[in-house]
C-alpha cells in the first residue's frame, strides 16, 4: 500500500524544481481470466500489476513518470526524474495529505478472486451449451470470464490522499455459424462493476450466451445489404456507441482543450435534435463505466452534455480544465498506472425520450433497422465515423422485413445529432472497452432506440 509519508516526500520532490501540481497513482490490481473454445479451456490466467505514476505540471506543461517501485526510494527517484523534466529551479515545499476512503456507492457482494476455478468454468460451460443448443450452424463458441479488484491511491500537494476499490467482472461469448462456405459471427458482451453476484443479480449466462448464436445464425442466411442514403433505425443498448464515437469523443475536454473537436466553443448552442438529450453518468451503482473518485481522486458525477439539443458540458480532466479554464468533472480516467489520466467517458446515453417504439418502425418507410451495432472508427476533429452494423433488417412499408448483413453507417456526429428525428421510450446500455490516449477503459454506452431520418449505409 502506499504510506503517506512516503508520498508527502515524493510530492515534495516532484515539486522540487519548479513544478505547480503533482500527483501520485498508485495502482495494485489483481485479475483473472478464463476462455474456453468449444468447452475446452484455451487459457487461464491470474495476474497482477502493481506500480504508481507521477505526474508534475508546469502551467499547461505535463510531465509522467511511471514505476513499479514502489519503495520510497523508487518513488522518491521517479518525482525527481519528473521534476528533472520540467523545470531547473530549486523550491522546497512541506506536503501534508489528509487520509481518506472514497464513499462507495458501488456494493460488492463476492469478489472474483475468491471465487474457484470449478466454479469460473461452470459458467462457461453453460454457456458453450446454450450457444450450441441454438443451431446445428453453431460451429464454434469461445468463452471469456474476467474478474478484476483494483486498489488504488491518489496523493497531490493540495492535501489529498484518497483511497479506492474497483471490482469488475465481465462476461463474453462469441458464436460462429457456418454453412461450408460462409461465416458470420455474432457476440453478447455483459459486465458490471460488480463481483461475481453479477450472475445471480443481473446476467443471465445462457440467454446471453443464445444472443450470440442467433445474431450469428440470422446473419449468415440474410442476403447482403444494398448501399444508399435511407432512414435508419438504430435499436437501444449497443446502438449508443454510435452516439459514443461519433460524438462523445468529440466532447472530451481531450480534444476540446485544443480546438481538435467539432464543438469546441459551442457551449450553449444548438448542436442536435430538440429531441436529444445525452448524458455522462458515473454515479450510477454498479454499472460498468461507473467510479466513486476519478482518476484524479475527483468524486465523480452526473454530467448533461446536451439537453434538448443544447450543448451543456463538455467531460473535462484537471489538465485541460486549465487549458480552457474551467472546472474538473470528474472524468479523469486511464487503463492503469501506465498511463497519465485525460477526460474521457463513463456511463454515456442518449436519455430515454416519448416516442413509441412501434411507431418508430412503423412510419419509417423503406429504412434500414440496425438490430446490433458493431465495432467502429471516428476523427473527433471532424466527427466524421464509420461503423458495422453486426445485426440488420430492411424494413418495407413500415414492418420489419428481412436481415441483410455487410452493412456499414458513413456519416458525421454534428450531422447525425440533427438528423434524430424520435426517440423511444426505453434506454438501455451496453458494455464496451473504449481506446483512446489513456489507454482502454470500461465504459457503457446505450439509448433508447432512435430513428435518423437519413444516412449513408455501405453495402454491396
Amino acid at each position: 500500500m502506499l504510506v503517506k509519508n512516503s508520498a508527502e516526500r515524493a510530492l515534495s520532490a516532484a515539486v522540487a524544481t519548479g513544478g505547480d501540481f503533482a500527483e501520485i497513482f498508485y495502482e495494485d490490481t489483481k485479475s483473472s481470466s478464463l476462455t474456453m473454445i468449444n468447452d475446452q479451456t484455451e487459457n487461464a490466467t491470474i495476474s497482477r500489476a502493481h506500480g504508481a505514476g507521477i505526474r508534475v505540471y508546469k502551467g499547461f506543461q505535463s510531465v509522467y513518470v511511471h514505476t513499479n517501485d514502489t519503495t520510497e526510494q523508487g518513488l522518491i527517484r521517479a518525482a525527481a526524474q519528473a521534476a528533472s523534466a520540467i523545470g531547473n529551479e530549486t523550491v522546497a515545499a512541506d506536503i501534508r495529505l489528509t487520509g481518506s476512503i472514497a464513499a462507495n456507492i458501488h456494493p460488492i457482494k463476492i469478489m472474483p478472486m475468491d471465487v474457484s476455478g470449478q466454479k469460473r468454468a461452470c459458467v462457461c460451460h453453460s454457456a458453450t451449451a446454450s450457444a450450441q443448443s441454438v443451431s446445428s450452424d453453431i460451429r464454434q463458441v469461445r468463452v471469456l470470464l474476467m474478474g478484476k479488484e483494483s486498489d488504488i491511491t491518489i496523493a497531490n500537494p493540495d492535501g489529498l490522499f484518497i483511497g479506492d476499490t474497483r471490482v469488475y467482472t465481465r462476461l463474453s461469448v462469441t458464436a460462429l455459424a457456418s454453412n461450408g462456405s460462409e461465416n458470420q459471427t455474432g457476440s453478447s458482451n455483459p459486465g458490471a462493476m460488480m463481483g461475481f453476484e453479477l450472475f445471480d443479480t443481473r446476467v443471465d449466462v445462457d440467454k446471453a450466451a443464445r444472443d450470440a448464436a442467433k445474431t450469428a445464425v440470422t446473419m449468415l442466411n440474410a442476403e447482403p445489404c444494398r448501399g444508399g442514403v435511407m432512414p435508419v433505425v438504430i435499436d437501444n443498448g449497443f446502438g449508443g456507441v454510435i452516439f459514443h464515437e461519433a460524438c462523445g469523443h468529440s466532447l472530451e475536454a481531450t480534444s476540446v482543450a485544443i480546438g481538435m473537436s467539432e464543438f469546441s466553443g459551442r457551449l450553449g448552442q444548438k448542436i442536435a435534435s430538440e429531441k436529444v438529450t445525452a448524458i455522462d453518468d458515473g454515479t450510477i451503482p454498479n454499472e460498468w463505466g461507473s467510479l466513486n473518485i476519478d482518476d484524479e481522486g475527483t468524486p465523480t458525477t452526473r454530467l448533461v452534455l446536451i439537453e434538448n439539443g443544447v450543448l451543456k458540458n463538455y467531460m473535462i480532466d484537471r489538465l485541460n480544465g486549465r487549458r480552457m479554464g474551467m472546472p474538473v468533472t470528474g472524468s479523469a480516467r486511464r487503463q492503469d498506472y501506465t498511463f497519465a489520466p485525460t477526460s474521457r467517458m463513463r456511463n454515456t446515453f442518449i436519455a430515454a425520450g416519448t416516442d413509441e417504439e412501434s411507431e418508430i418502425i412503423s412510419t419509417a418507410g423503406d429504412a434500414l433497422y440496425a438490430k446490433k451495432m458493431g465495432g467502429g472508427s471516428v476523427n473527433p476533429a471532424t466527427g466524421e465515423f464509420n461503423f458495422a452494423v453486426q445485426e440488420g433488417y430492411i424494413i418495407r412499408a413500415g414492418q420489419i422485413d428481412r436481415p441483410v448483413r455487410g452493412a456499414t453507417l458513413v456519416g458525421k456526429g454534428s450531422e447525425i445529432l440533427l438528423k434524430i428525428d424520435r426517440v423511444g421510450r426505453d434506454m438501455k446500455m451496453a458494455q464496451g472497452m473504449c481506446g483512446s490516449r489513456s489507454g482502454s477503459i470500461p465504459t457503457n454506452v446505450g439509448q433508447p432506440m432512435i430513428r435518423v431520418t437519413d444516412i449513408t449505409v455501405g453495402g454491396r
